[in-house]
């Protein structure tokens, strides 16, 4: 593994073990170049995902991309980073196992949305104000009395 500091080729595994959701390991490394101490995860992969875009683009999925999104729509909410990953993890999981190698990124954004629903609901309604592209404040109005509804219903 190189090293994100100093770039050099090798580095030695100090501490390895288990995510908090299991679904990754953690290393953490030492540079043999510059002694710097950095961490490294490591995942399952199924597939290869391709994200199909809106403007008939095609990008290959990207989990950090995932993960920011999610990230930024829990932001100052009391969400542990553990519940956090486990969301992404599982988006992901869902998607390797639905059997195509392509995926729009609406799909992904209504896997979020549903995620987020039974996640935090400030944070439901964060996401969906940048997905469903909220324009005016009568549209987050409506939005947050969906939720609302649901939420008793």
């Amino acid at each position: 593994m190189r090293c994100p500091f100093c770039g050099h080729e090798d580095s030695q595994v100090k501490d390895s073990r288990p995510t908090d959701d299991g679904a990754a390991i953690r290393r953490r490394r030492q540079c043999e170049g510059c002694a710097a101490r950095f961490t490294t995860f490591e995942r399952i992969q199924l597939r290869d995902l391709i994200v199909l875009k809106s403007e008939s683009r095609r990008e290959p999925f990207d989990r950090e991309k995932l993960l920011r999104s999610v990230s930024i729509a829990t932001r100052k909410r009391p969400i542990e980073p553990a519940r956090i990953e486990k969301l992404v993890s599982g988006i992901q999981r869902r998607l390797e196992t639905m059997g195509e190698s392509e995926v729009t990124s609406a799909r992904i954004g209504e896997l979020v949305m549903e995620g987020l629903k039974a996640l935090d609901s400030v944070a439901y309604i964060r996401f969906a104000s940048v997905y469903r592209d909220f324009s005016e404040a009568r549209d987050f109005e409506a939005f947050a009395g969906q939720v609302e509804e649901a939420g008793r219903g």
